[in-house]
């Protein structure tokens, strides 16, 4: 049985981890693109948004994130010309007399209000090539202070969240000096073992990326970064929560073992996300998982319509991403 949510009170929906959508992504030089994928989410009831940057050059990577930091800049603009940001509310929920009965119905995504986009999620470049996922395995680096360093000077107020894998060589020395520098460190594109996922939370990282997917699987005698991000009740997880990325059952096992609290559903949507987000996977060759394949919206309305309580849903869209953020300065 779905559970209501009680009150009428405005709340932020938010998705830490979108490379794009509709034809439009990160990999970008014209803001007025940046602004398109913003204007996408937000028309299907999303809040605020982090955009998420590949790995590549550092000097591609430091272009992409020029590009979000003026696209931020014209959006705040607008807002001031506005006079006064007013926060989005949560879109028009009905009532549930049937599980079928939308959460985010037509009227409320239609036409809605850009996403503010709140800056960016480096995901990588120190990363494992070996797990790379769609990732380009050729700009995965080893760990460099310098590297960092020259990344993202200049950067500095707009990178709030940065994906490493902490099993890497330097990785721990890197997780404590940006941790120190106010960047939420996420785990990922990983193959750490339970003890390096371990340590890399006792450097400083607070999050794992997309659990379950690019990173060392579970086994009854390596758990593994996925089994620590299931029994670590402090470290918090994204989830992608689409028909392609986890298994009903492993969804299931997640959602009854995690402290519920410290879960994120995120949408990981890229360039060949549709609009609608109608869960068609989006695929490279052999049939390879590029991205998410619906809004973080769609995604919490089908979870609902397969009988998961929504007040628990609508708390890993608002409330977990919004206090996981707080992690940052």
């Amino acid at each position: 049985m779905i559970t209501e949510i009680q009150g009428s009170h405005e709340m932020k929906i938010i998705d830490i981890h979108t490379h794009g959508v509709s034809g439009y992504d990160t990999r970008t030089a014209d803001s007025t693109h940046i602004l398109k994928i913003a204007k996408i989410h937000g028309s299907s009831g999303v809040s605020d948004i982090l955009l998420a940057v590949y790995p590549s050059s550092l000097d591609v990577m430091r272009n992409q994130m020029e590009t979000i930091k003026k696209a931020i800049g014209r959006q705040k603009a607008g807002q001031d010309a506005r006079k006064k940001t007013k926060k989005i509310s949560l879109p028009e929920i009905r009532h549930q007399g049937s599980a079928k009965q939308p959460v985010f119905t037509e009227s409320s995504m239609r036409g809605g209000k850009s996403a503010r986009i709140l800056g960016v999620h480096l995901e990588g470049p120190f990363v494992n090539p070996s797990k790379c996922g769609a990732l380009n395995a050729a700009h995965c680096r080893k760990p460099s202070l310098q590297d960092f360093r020259k990344l993202l000077e200049g950067y500095e107020d707009i990178v709030k969240i940065m994906t490493v894998a902490p099993e890497l060589n330097g990785s721990l020395k890197l997780i404590r000096h940006m941790t120190g520098q106010g960047i939420i460190v996420s785990m990922g594109h990983s193959d750490a073992t339970y003890a390096e996922a371990e340590a890399g939370f006792h450097a400083g990282a607070r999050g794992i990326t997309h659990l379950f997917n690019a990173m060392r699987g579970f086994q009854h005698r390596e758990p593994g970064i996925a089994g620590f991000g299931l029994m670590n009740q402090e470290v918090y997880l994204e989830v992608i929560a689409d028909p392609h990325h986890l298994h009903p059952g492993t969804l299931d096992l997640i959602f009854r073992t995690k402290n519920p609290e410290k879960i994120i559903i995120v949408s990981d949507t890229v360039k060949g996300t549709k609009r609608a987000g109608g869960g068609r996977p989006v695929t490279g060759q052999r049939g390879k998982l590029l991205g998410g394949s619906m809004t973080v919206t769609a995604s919490v309305q089908r979870l609902i319509e397969a009988g998961y309580r929504k007040r628990f849903l609508m708390r890993c869209i608002t409330k977990n991403p919004e206090r996981y953020l707080s992690f940052s300065q």
